[in-house]
């Protein structure tokens, strides 16, 4: 029996991609999954089936951004279920840009997206999981937490930063164990919102061999079902033919 039954699991970006494929899966398993993202239909779509196959499943609306609304998010997760064993911080954007286009807002929503939308969910979750004697943070950085490449220097940036973040609550932590998800190239809606055309090409050409979302879900998977006592601290997942 895997050490997923019963556990309740908070998963931002939930709407699509990464999150929906580990809702689903996570939910297959047994855990009760609290879904959050901005849009609502989706969410509502994705509980429906996740009810529909004999899952457990709660969603709720989340800005990343905002640290009061991620904080009423994973308090969502606690008054349905009592408690809240795992959060899955997950939301993430990928305008990737050349420096010199200085898309300045850009490089502010990857900042409160991927960075401050991670440590708001970790300010939520910490006095939670400590009060209860134990949890799960799991974040989703990147394959760009270890490689930086033209047109990605401020998306590698955040991404580094979770990788950083990350760490840290992992060594100042003894009994909250720290998971970092680090995904090589995956077929999602990340990178939908680019707007310069050069890196629109340079996406395009990595993703002519992508994982599906679901090889990422089997990570997640894999990391909270191992025992109390054991802490997977980070996993790296390319598609074979991926070079960097």
């Amino acid at each position: 029996m895997l050490n997923v039954e019963n556990k309740v699991i908070a998963i931002t970006g939930a709407s699509s991609g990464i999150g929906e494929a580990t809702a689903k899966l996570l939910a297959q398993n047994s855990a009760k999954v609290v879904l959050g993202a901005r849009r609502t239909d989706k969410l509502e779509k994705l509980v429906k089936e996740i009810h529909a196959s004999g899952g457990t499943a709660e969603f709720k609306a989340v800005d990343v951004t905002d640290r009061e609304d991620v904080k009423a998010f994973v308090h969502f997760a606690k008054d349905k279920f009592g408690r809240v064993d795992v959060i899955f911080n997950n939301a993430g954007v990928m305008p990737l840009s050349p420096l010199n286009a200085l898309k300045v807002e850009e490089w502010d929503n990857m900042i409160n997206v991927n960075i401050r939308g991670v440590l708001n969910g970790i300010a939520a979750g910490l006095p939670i999981m400590e009060a209860q004697g134990g949890g799960q943070i799991i974040n989703t950085a990147s394959i760009a937490a270890h490689w930086v490449g033209p047109t990605a220097a401020v998306y590698c940036a955040t991404k580094y930063a979770v990788w950083a973040i990350s760490e840290g609550l992992r060594q100042e932590s003894k009994d909250i164990r720290v998971t970092i998800i680090s995904p090589g190239v995956v077929e999602t809606e990340l990178g939908s919102d680019i707007t310069d055309d050069a890196a629109k090409g340079f996406l395009q050409e990595l993703r002519k061999t992508p994982l599906t979302p679901d090889a990422i879900a089997r990570s997640v998977l894999y990391a909270v079902s191992q025992p109390d006592d054991v802490d997977v601290n980070e996993v790296i997942v390319r598609p074979i033919r991926q070079m960097m």
